[in-house]
């Protein structure tokens, strides 16, 4: 929503403090230490249950050997497993709060936590090698490889008289120090910037640093000041890389202006910037506090699940797809079978007891026991992918000011018209101007509907394969969307020139739809859909492919609004007439997906029998039945149904529903 908000916390609520260490394990906070006041610093432990905003003051054990760690400021406070590490740190050598007489720490603890709720208690590991120096406002993230499994805590930077701009590693299974060394330039010596890592690098941004280009001058002597310069080591190969310099320019303000103190927290592959202060400003006699929010992409988003259906017609679709995090928005692509040339002659009259068809590209609803009366939208099967994800291939940092405005006009199945910028290296850039107010993508409570042959199951108990998708078949852009959803009744034909482009090449650009035919999609078809997702470094691998055919004229539609409702022996199945019969209803027909020595041999086939035929719209499935049903794990576990209705013309399409387990 990009608003704030201030909750209403309860418990034992922390004073005000600056500079304190602050570490999110799940949904409770914990925050240690800091200034309460000029002179005054604290070391008590705060957690925050932020499901419930509960505040409560812990005490954690005191070491076995030696002092708990005494009040401090500027340290840093880092959690991995169930750990959080404690290191360095300003402390006030004088016990009068008025006569601030600063020491530099470098002393390192272990706290160990509940699982939950609670702290076991401080603790003071062995360690060997040589102690890094000691040190106020520099930075710790731990990163561990996925190849060696071994975490290790590196340690940028900070003040201690002058600032500094060294790295050291502690390897957190043998708490051995050292200093690694590392390859590139060296981000200059600096305090109060932030560090944090997203995949193997880890992001560097602002803090103080010194004022002339050299940066070998002491606190004491020379001038400093903020910077907005952004580096990020690569904590594989720890090569320093720079992407936005200390002299760089930015008169357009495309990036965040310099500044220290501030706050930086990575969402995915997303890192956001906030506030912090640039100086001071001896004309005013005040500091200059920034209030400004941006984010980076640092990688290319990862591939949605497969598109699935939620209503279909002659012309027509109504799709879905899960939401990928901090994402832009989403091109939808398409190809099609030739159309049907006729459809007289089609209709079937029979419906074996056992049929089998394909469950790759179906849609499916997740079903509780209960009625699902009260459930506002249906939750979709997920199909999870293992993308590889793409990075930044060279040193262009493209932040981008968080606001409120929408950047994509999602088209909904009106003429929109939206004309896109994309390349792996630049911002999304959206320009466009509606021709046709876009209606709201209403969200309805129908079922979803997975579209067999409109002669609805097969006559023979054969596999129902979907066809094979040629390599050189061509992909059409429906759109991008700025939402998760989308009515699709047309696609946009390309110039033969500019044929490629559709395929969505690395760098390549969208077309200008404005300047684009659009195609109606044709009755009794099956189209092929995909989706990729969108963000600043440009657009990510596409989802597999879903595979759904527009309705025949003259076939009844789906039944809808399905309910199951679970008894001692039994379950019972009801639904509602299809909206759109197209004459009368004849029958209807139950199926119950089971388990089959074919569903072994080709796990994507479902295997369906018959477990009702009738005019009511509702039926009985017994224990016994149940007790042969295949369970579904393509995503969360299921028992499946589908049912389809019957006119003079045969078997329409039939709504399949997942019945959680």
């Amino acid at each position: 929503t990009n608003q704030w908000f201030l909750p209403a916390v309860r418990g034992d609520i922390p004073p005000g403090c600056a500079a304190h260490g602050f570490v999110c394990d799940g949904t409770r906070i914990l925050v240690f230490g800091g200034m309460v006041e000029y002179g005054r610093y604290s070391n008590d432990l705060y957690e925050l249950q932020a499901s419930r905003w509960l505040w409560k003051k812990v005490k954690p054990q005191a070491p076995s050997t030696g002092s708990p760690p005494c009040p401090r400021l500027g340290h840093s406070f880092s959690l991995y497993g169930n750990k959080c590490y404690l290191f360095g740190g300003l402390a006030n050598e004088s016990e009068d709060s008025n006569n601030n007489v600063p020491r530099y720490l470098n002393d390192f603890y272990e706290l160990e936590l509940q699982h939950g709720s609670g702290v076991v208690g401080w603790s003071i590991p062995v360690t060997k090698g040589v102690l890094p120096s000691p040190r106020e406002s520099h930075t710790a993230i731990v990163y561990c490889r996925k190849d060696l499994g071994s975490p290790k805590m590196y340690v940028f930077g900070g003040m201690c008289g002058c600032r500094l701009n060294d790295l050291w590693e502690l390897d957190i299974e043998t708490m051995t120090w050292s200093r690694p060394e590392t390859k590139g330039t060296v981000p200059l010596p600096r305090s109060l910037h932030t560090a944090n890592v997203i995949g193997n690098k880890m992001y560097v941004f602002g803090g103080w640093v010194p004022q002339s280009a050299g940066g070998e001058i002491s606190a004491h002597d020379g001038e400093w000041k903020c910077t907005g310069s952004f580096s990020y080591l690569n904590l594989d190969t720890t090569e320093w890389i720079g992407l936005i310099s200390d002299c760089q320019e930015d008169k357009s303000n495309l990036l965040p202006g310099p500044r220290a103190g501030h706050c930086a927290v990575a969402v995915g592959t997303r890192l956001y910037i906030w506030s912090g202060r640039d100086g001071y400003r001896k004309a005013w006699n005040n500091q200059v506090c920034c209030k400004d929010l941006w984010y980076l992409d640092t990688e290319k988003p990862p591939a949605p699940s497969q598109v699935q259906l939620i209503r279909a017609t002659t012309n027509s679709f109504q799709v879905k797809w899960d939401e990928v995090p901090t994402v832009e928005g989403y091109l939808l692509q398409l190809h099609a079978d030739l159309p049907v040339p006729s459809v007289a002659g089609t209709a079937g009259t029979g419906v074996p007891e056992t049929s089998v068809l394909s469950s790759q590209g179906g849609s499916s609803l997740h079903q509780s026991p209960q009625s699902l009366a009260s459930v506002p939208y249906p939750e979709m099967k997920v199909d999870h992918l293992n993308q590889t994800n793409n990075v930044i291939p060279n040193n262009n940092a493209n932040w981008v000011p968080d606001t409120n405005e929408n950047t994509i006009h999602p088209q909904n199945g009106a003429e929109i018209s939206v004309q896109v910028s994309l390349s792996s290296n630049s911002l999304l850039k959206v320009e466009g101007k509606e021709k046709v107010a876009a209606p709201e993508n209403k969200i309805t409570q129908e079922t979803m509907k997975n579209h067999a042959d409109a002669t609805g199951f097969k006559d023979s108990n054969t596999p129902s394969l979907l066809p094979v998708c040629a390599s050189n078949r061509q992909w059409y852009d429906v759109g991008i969307f700025k939402n998760n959803s989308a009515v699709v009744s047309q696609f946009y034909l390309l110039p033969e020139e500019t044929l490629t482009v559709s395929n969505k090449m690395e760098g390549a650009d969208a077309p200008d739809y404005r300047l684009l035919k659009k195609q109606d999609l044709f009755p009794g078809t099956v189209y092929r859909f995909r989706v990729a997702a969108i963000n600043g470094c440009g657009v990510g691998p596409f989802s597999k492919v879903s595979e759904f055919k527009t309705c025949i004229p003259g076939f009844p539609g789906a039944p809808s609004t399905v309910k199951i409702t679970k008894s001692v022996d039994c379950i019972h199945l009801s639904w509602e007439p299809p909206a759109s019969p197209s004459g009368n209803i004849l029958e209807y027909s139950a199926y119950l997906a089971i388990r089959s020595t074919q569903l072994q041999e080709n796990p994507s086939q479902l295997v369906f029998m018959r477990i009702y035929c009738g005019l009511k719209t509702s039926c009985i499935v017994t224990a016994a039945q149940l007790s042969n049903a295949h369970v579904d794990y393509t995503s969360r576990p299921a028992i499946v149904f589908r049912i389809s209705a019957k006119n003079e013309r045969g078997y329409g399409p039939a709504t399949q529903v997942r019945w959680l387990q």
